[in-house]
């Protein structure tokens, strides 16, 4: 199966929403262990990653209840990310932006790549539960 195919993200929603505690379970690891900056910003990006990936696992998550749930989680993400990001980007424009020696890790990118995830994974939420009888050719 392509990852450009349509239904993607949905026939492989099990391990992403794995993939997705995975994350958020390592970056909390790497908070608590001070290997990073303990950012407020980063606590509830990483928070959201995870939420909507456990409703992911569960075989009801395209139930109202969790969509909802899961949206609001992940739009505060979002919308946290999206502050994050922008934040850096005034930092650009006032040329006070500093990559530093571990750029690899700024928050810069790591906002930019919470947006990526967070947004992949609401599209999970709200795409229509995947039946497979559906694949099956007819007799």
């Amino acid at each position: 199966m392509s990852p450009f195919a349509a239904d993607f993200l949905e026939k492989n929603r099990i391990f992403l929403g794995v993939l997705a505690i995975i994350v958020s379970l390592a970056t909390w690891g790497m908070d608590l262990a001070e290997w990073v900056y303990q950012c407020p910003y980063c606590r509830v990006q990483r928070s959201a990653i995870g939420v909507i990936g456990v409703i992911l696992l569960l075989p009801f998550y395209h139930h109202w209840i969790l969509r909802m749930t899961g949206s609001t989680v992940g739009v505060l993400g979002l919308v946290v990310a999206a502050n994050q990001n922008f934040n850096h980007i005034l930092r650009m424009q006032q040329g006070t932006f500093d990559w530093g020696e571990r750029w690899y890790i700024h928050p810069w990118l790591l906002s930019g790549f919470a947006l990526f995830i967070l947004t992949a994974l609401l599209m999970i939420l709200w795409s229509q539960p995947y039946r497979r009888e559906a694949e099956q050719p007819a007799p």
